[in-house]
């Protein structure tokens, strides 16, 4: 299996053996070429070009000073496969030094069958072009390795040096944005940021960003795809290093580094006339200027600078995500357009001509042009013209543009923009209460546009209001009427870019508290009250207990008050008749009679088993205990009902996520059946709580009243092992879905685990060896009950 690492400062491409030095960075200036590539009647620099296609044709030439002093062969070649070598007619070269432009460049097509293109700048010799020739077709292969590597590189380093130039601006002009500018810089091209640098001081800022540039490009799952390795799809390098204690002690951070081993690669076919230098290419328009990262010779060995072209495969565009979280206000000039999930964007000219489609209700459309904006976290849109008349409220965006030589489909946004139309009340007028805070939603055009919304009563000061945008023409507001006397009130909701705010005028109503009724369950510690302005009660007095008030609900017009009380429960009956002392916040007290109702039913959890799934494809996961239930597995538990009661055939026993998801409920025929008049007996497979997981709870449900909850199981979903190997030094895990673990250990004391980072997309994990020949796993979902893999099978 190839390694994989990252090399210095603009990413290094070849590595040497472990025994030797660092490879040097590529910082030195080389030559550079003029390239145009034409796809049928259009014709493109080949910054702008992703990816080469049969039949281009390339103008290509070297761009060398006019007092050039070494003379330079240049070469291409087509190569088809490691294993089929090329026809001559597929290398062609060109004296750059010639005075004629049919002599000193190239006019290549794309043949049929070419999959990799590659460039070579050859100090003149005599044979060159031969010798050239014959390591070509001798090794294809290898060329077509390094071209991939090389076209790569390129791509990773264009972004380093994005982020870069970035940082180096604000340093420049704005120092004192960097500490809002570089998070959105990382994001936006995928680098490294360490956090610490922003809470210096502004002048060391910059410079302490930029350190240690090696380690500063993260993976970028697109301009990977671009370069497929030779040994087929690309691996997730990233992750598979992110999960190893040398690559950020378990914390998310996979760095980009392909180990490149390109040292070794020309080695094989080096020889005593020629050298082979790998190159990056800094593309701008039809420029393409070379970094080398040591010195060419001009005496024997001399140096054959190699340089890597884009793949020849059908353009793969990236996926642009929208990362908007709701509507868009399109009210200012330089609105953003939130993307994620091509860095290339920012770095590269792939993705150019982009544009903003807009289409109004109407069906009217305007075309806006974007600009790419690392440092603002996506497009944005270039100031022009006002918008037609009909661009007002929810208007429909798409981002579109070219990719290369293809048309390029973005995300879809929403869009909204300020019109005359007044905000109101959603529903009936609602009946505002001074004295309490009050639940409001309002309707109007563009929420997404509000900037400030406030409270006003006569003549006192505006107080400002926090506000949520709901859908796409809704607000929902809480007005604090706590200290509010009954009277008009007025609601003022300011837009963006419009100085007079909309206004909306309502009425507050005074209303005392009224008490409507009590209910309690005989045996039960909980009771409700139910009335209006339940914010006043302060207790409940019954049968010498104190109930005091929990949650507060509203119920329509009616407010819901849950109390609680400690201790045991109140020594009342069904039936009985009390009468509940009523406290209130401003001392008065209230007596309120009330009828205590039958018993919510009760049961008690006597026995429970466990049975895991079966296993077909890979190794087992051990699961002890009967807390512990696996996603595949299945749960029997049986319950009592409390207190001499007896179970009826209509009870449901419903079992959820201790969380507040949706429940299962088991009942006659579904899982549920009476093993004696006080006793059942219930049956439920863990695929029924999909896709829930964590700690479980049940409850009995008669009727429309229902018992406690009361804990029962952890669902834990597993992992899918299909193997493990161990060495002298360590195992190795493979499977599926290996996020799902939190920890593995090599003893059940996790003395020293290996923590697995969030997020993890890898299949093989590498682990201590084991003692007893059993390594244990902690779950993400049950931290506290680990499972065991034996790391030999039995027999």
């Amino acid at each position: 299996m190839r390694g994989w690492a990252f090399a210095a400062a603009g990413v290094a491409l070849s590595v040497a053996s472990a025994q030797a030095a660092d490879p040097a960075p590529f910082e030195l200036g080389g030559p550079g070429l003029k390239i145009m590539v034409t796809r049928g009647q259009e014709t493109l620099p080949i910054a702008q070009v992703p990816s080469l296609a049969e039949g281009d044709k390339l103008a290509v030439r070297a761009d060398l000073p006019e007092d050039q002093g070494a003379k330079y062969l240049l070469m291409s070649t087509f190569l088809r496969g490691a294993t089929n070598p090329p026809p001559k007619d597929w290398i062609k070269a060109a004296e750059s030094w010639k005075k004629k432009a049919r002599d000193n460049s190239l006019a290549l097509t794309v043949p049929k069958g070419a999959r990799q293109m590659t460039l070579f700048m050859v100090p003149e010799t005599g044979g060159a072009a031969g010798t050239i020739t014959d390591a070509v077709r001798g090794k294809p292969g290898e060329f077509i390795r390094a071209t991939q590597e090389l076209n790569q590189a390129s791509l990773d380093r264009s972004r380093l040096d994005a982020f870069m130039a970035a940082i180096r601006a604000q340093e420049n002009t704005h120092p004192e944005f960097l500490r809002s500018v570089a998070p959105a810089l990382a994001r936006s091209l995928s680098m490294k940021l360490n956090e610490e640098c922003l809470s210096k001081v502004v002048e060391l800022q910059a410079s302490c960003l930029l350190e240690n540039r090696e380690t500063l490009v993260l993976a970028d799952v697109h301009s990977s795809s671009i370069a497929e390795t030779l040994t087929g799809a690309p691996t997730d390098l990233a992750l598979q290093l992110s999960s190893t204690r040398e690559a950020g002690y378990g914390f998310y951070s996979p760095y980009i580094g392909v180990v490149r081993d390109l040292a070794k690669i020309f080695g094989a076919f080096s020889n005593p006339e020629f050298d082979y230098l790998p190159t990056l290419t800094i593309r701008r328009d039809d420029s393409a200027s070379l970094l080398l990262n040591k010195a060419p010779s001009f005496k024997k060995p001399k140096s054959v600078l190699v340089i890597g072209m884009p793949a020849i495969e059908a353009d793969s565009p990236p996926r642009l995500r929208s990362a908007a979280d709701g509507p868009i206000c399109a009210a200012r000039p330089g609105i953003v357009l939130p993307v994620e999930g091509a860095p290339l964007i920012y770095s590269t000219a792939y993705a150019r001509n982009m544009k903003l489609a807009l289409t109004a209700a109407s069906g009217e459309t305007v075309e806006l042009p974007v600009d790419a904006r690392a440092d603002r976290g996506g497009y944005v849109v270039r100031s022009g013209d006002p918008l037609p008349a009909a661009f007002k409220g929810t208007v429909k965006g798409h981002l579109y543009g070219h990719w290369g030589f293809d048309r390029f489909e973005g995300p879809d946004f929403t869009l909204q923009l300020p019109g005359d139309a007044a905000w109101k009340v959603a529903g009936d007028e609602p009946a505002l209460v001074a004295g309490r805070d009050n639940i409001l939603t309002l309707t109007g055009e563009a929420p997404a546009c509000v900037e400030g919304v406030t409270l006003r009563q006569g003549d006192g000061p505006a107080q400002s209001l926090g506000w949520k945008v709901q859908g796409t023409d809704t607000l929902a507001l809480t007005l604090p009427l706590g200290e509010r006397r009954p009277g008009d009130i007025r609601v003022e909701i300011k837009y963006q870019g419009i100085p007079t705010p909309s206004v909306l005028s309502l009425k507050a109503y005074a209303q005392a508290s009224r008490l409507d009724a009590l209910s309690l369950h005989a045996g039960d510690h909980v009771a409700q009250l139910s009335g209006q302005r339940l914010d006043q009660v302060a207790s409940v007095e019954l049968a010498g207990m104190t109930f005091e008030p929990g949650g507060l609900l509203r119920d329509g017009s009616v407010d819901r008050l849950q109390l609680a009380t400690k201790g045991e429960a109140a020594p009342l009956k069904a039936g009985d008749q009390a009468t509940a002392r009523v406290r209130l916040k401003d001392g008065r007290t209230v007596n309120l009679s009330m009828t205590v109702d039958q018993a919510r039913p009760r049961v008690t959890l006597l026995n429970k088993s466990i049975t895991p799934g079966t296993v077909r494809d890979g190794r087992p996961l051990i699961v002890s205990g009967a807390d512990l239930l696996p996603d595949d597995g299945r749960l029997v538990f049986s319950v009592r009902a409390d207190a001499g009661a007896q179970l009826r055939a209509d009870d449901v026993l419903e079992v959820a996520p201790a969380d507040g998801g949706k429940a299962v409920r088991l009942g006659s025929g579904t899982g549920l059946r009476l093993s004696g008049p006080d006793v059942a007996v219930a049956s439920l497979d863990s695929v029924a709580l999909a896709p829930s997981a964590g700690p479980l709870r049940f409850r009995l449900v008669r009727g429309g009243e229902a018992s406690d909850w009361q804990p029962l199981v952890t669902l834990a979903r597993l992992p899918h092992i299909e193997g493990v190997e161990c060495e002298a030094a360590d195992c190795t895990i493979r499977g599926r879905d290996l996020f799902l673990i939190d920890a593995v250990a090599a003893a059940p004391g996790f003395e020293k685990p290996v923590t697995v980072a969030q997020g993890f997309t890898g299949s093989s994990l590498s682990v201590p060896v084991p003692g007893d020949g059993k390594l244990y796993i902690r779950l993400r979902d049950a931290r506290d009950a680990p499972v065991i893999l034996e790391t030999k099978v039995a027999g």
